[in-house]
């Protein structure tokens, strides 16, 4: 199931879209929820100023009906669902998403402000979910290309897992990038045996999930630079950009690592972040394992 939250900004609705087209993609169902304040979802009809939680019970029914509006409105053929949460929507998204195959939010909604580029709730739930959580920032691309970034971590097989999925369901090229960066000025190094290195170390990741999907078009890229910045380059012509929620720079406790943070806040395209399974990834054998049916 997909899960969609909505809370009546344009941004929600484009992550509507998104998600009904991935819904159909995968045959999944989707479903959109929205939250509201416990107090106005819970009170009721026969106390003082009782219509104040009925009129904000009244405009969260009409925020699900305007995301019902958007559905009605993309061609493509999902079963859909609605549900009004109770509570902070970030806590009550995240409640949802533990039944979920995959979170989508907007990227910015109504209780964002001017000049922030990622909302509070968008922000609040990657990294924390589960489940892939999309962050969908304006109408969908048809760029035909889907774009992950791996460094060769074992968190990292989640990722491409999940981008080998997201290519072969919508026929489109996969390009995987690795990025690597050496402070020449302490390490004297030869720049063509660096990324023939690389790509080599690249190549070898991606043997098993190849094997796998042998529909997908591969393109392998080792770039130098800052991963933030070469994965912000890349998705400048991407349909999805697909990172996970920490690689090896992590710090123990932050959910979020900095090169996620900096794409999320950044990216042209819609951002999946997908977070280390607790079991799961490539076996000792190279034959990879399923993380999601």
């Amino acid at each position: 199931m997909i899960i969609v939250g909505v809370d009546g900004s344009p941004s929600g609705l484009d992550a509507v879209g998104w998600a009904v087209r991935e819904g159909a993609l995968h045959d999944r169902p989707v479903h959109i929820v929205h939250a509201m304040p416990k107090w106005a979802y819970e009170m009721p009809d026969d106390v003082p100023h009782s219509d104040v939680g009925r009129w904000m019970r009244d405009s969260a029914a009409e925020v699900l009906t305007a995301a019902l509006e958007r559905v009605g409105a993309e061609p493509f053929e999902v079963r859909v669902s609605t549900e009004l949460l109770a509570g902070d929507p970030r806590d009550a998204l995240l409640r949802a998403a533990a039944v979920a195959d995959m979170l989508v939010v907007g990227n910015h909604g109504l209780g964002g402000f001017r000049g922030l580029l990622l909302g509070s709730v968008a922000l609040g739930v990657s990294g924390h979910a589960p489940c892939p959580v999309v962050v969908v920032r304006g109408p969908a691309s048809r760029s035909g290309e889907v774009v992950v970034g791996t460094d060769g971590s074992a968190a990292s097989d989640a990722v491409v897992e999940f981008a080998f999925a997201e290519a072969e369901a919508r026929g489109a090229r996969l390009r995987a990038i690795r990025a690597c960066s050496v402070p020449v000025e302490f390490m004297p190094f030869d720049p063509d045996a660096l990324i023939g290195d690389e790509s080599r170390l690249l190549a070898e990741s991606l043997k098993a999930w190849q094997e796998r999907h042998p529909a997908v078009d591969v393109l392998r890229q080792v770039k130098q630079g800052h991963p933030a910045q070469v994965l912000l380059e890349a998705s400048a012509e991407a349909d999805l950009l697909v990172i996970g929620s920490r690689g090896r720079g992590g710090f123990t406790g932050l959910i979020l690592g900095s090169t996620s943070h900096a794409v999320l806040h950044h990216a042209s395209c819609p951002v999946a972040v997908v977070p280390a399974p607790k079991h799961g990834g490539v076996d000792g054998e190279g034959e990879p394992r399923r993380l999601m049916e």
